[in-house]
């Protein structure tokens, strides 16, 4: 079976976050790449550094600062699936379920990554989590592609133990401080003292751009 990557996260900047390393090495090895992107993020505090965008601007802002972040990872195929932002929760399970099962079903993909749920903070992060998972328990088990899980949980080690996938992103970690940068409104301020921090080898900071780690999803069927 041909490899093929299917993304799947609530926010355009989650994916250059937890996964812009695991996507730019797909890339660079030929492997297609999808980005299902739930919502455009409109609902975002942030507005720029200093401030340049309003609510009503931060939408259309948003999807082109997606846009743009996908071109540094070289991901040609981006679904947004036009959700609203901070809802996801409020959603009828059923139906957001079928909305990624329609994209897997298509995409059919061998590797998924998402949020494991209920380790995502953030409402969105664990509702597309959930989504996800639920459109796969559809499936036999043997037709379940590997899904890898973010969780970003302070207890996810005690919770889930430790990561079992560790991914080595120095070789492409320019790629995803460049995709970083692509989601401005967002980032803008912090990568300023991200950036200072990488200059200064701090560990804690290093290590988003050393390696990324993911939680193989445990079925229990």
């Amino acid at each position: 079976m041909n490899e093929h990557v299917l993304v799947m996260l609530p926010h355009p900047d989650d994916e250059s976050f937890g996964a812009a390393g695991l996507i730019a090495q797909s890339r660079k090895r030929g492997i297609p790449v999808t980005y299902a992107c739930g919502t455009l993020g409109e609902m975002g505090r942030n507005m720029g550094s200093p401030t340049y965008a309003n609510r009503e601007t931060l939408p259309e802002l948003r999807k082109q600062e997606l846009i743009n972040a996908c071109k540094e990872m070289d991901i040609t195929d981006l679904r947004m699936l036009g959700l609203r932002d901070k809802t996801l929760e409020f959603e009828d399970d059923e139906y957001l379920a079928d909305v990624m099962e329609k994209i897997i079903d298509e995409v059919k993909p061998t590797l998924i990554v998402t949020f494991y749920p209920g380790h995502g903070v953030h409402p969105d992060h664990d509702a597309t989590g959930e989504a996800v998972i639920r459109a796969l328990y559809r499936k036999k088990k043997e037709d379940r592609p590997a899904t890898y899980c973010m969780a970003i949980t302070k207890n996810r080690e005690e919770a889930l133990g430790n990561a079992d996938i560790v991914i080595d992103i120095t070789d492409v970690a320019d790629i995803k401080l460049n995709a970083l940068r692509a989601h401005r409104t967002q980032t803008e301020g912090m990568l300023k003292e991200i950036e200072q921090k990488l200059k200064n080898k701090e560990p804690v900071v290093q290590k988003w751009f050393d390696e990324e780690i993911y939680w193989t999803y445990q079925w229990n069927d």
